[in-house]
């Protein structure tokens, strides 16, 4: 059994996947609406979504998230969840949580806790929340 989020940008999932990437080399398997054999009966059959993300399945180190634009509506709402980056050392939090939080906004600055060495929370340009830690 496995338990994996999956995240809806609305509208921006591709812009999101191409940051994550770049932020913290999350890698992505994207389908587009319009290589859907059934995108024409399908929910999402909007000719001006064609081209964005069905579903993507996004590997980060030896985990994975999966991600849609859903409905398009370009609203995402991202409440209620946190993802959790736990990384090597003090070093990679302090470059991950920098570079996530590039646009976003800083909800706990990173600092050393009772359980790990560099422990911090972001809400990224997306609307996704972040808890970025390194082990005690």
């Amino acid at each position: 059994m496995l338990v994996q989020p999956y995240l809806f940008f609305d509208g921006y999932c591709e812009e999101a996947l191409a940051f994550y990437g770049k932020a913290i080399g999350a890698k992505s398997q994207l389908k587009r609406f319009k290589e859907n054999p059934e995108h024409q009966s399908s929910l999402s059959a909007n000719p001006a979504h064609a081209d964005k993300i069905m579903h993507a399945h996004v590997e980060v180190g030896d985990t994975a998230f999966m991600a849609s634009d859903g409905d398009c509506s370009g609203k995402p709402n991202m409440q209620g969840f946190s993802l959790s980056l736990t990384v090597a050392d003090d070093a990679e939090a302090q470059r991950s949580f920098r570079a996530l939080s590039e646009g976003g906004e800083t909800v706990m600055p990173l600092t050393k806790t009772f359980f790990s060495s560099s422990f911090g929370m972001l809400k990224d340009r997306f609307g996704v929340h972040w808890m970025v830690m390194s082990p005690p």
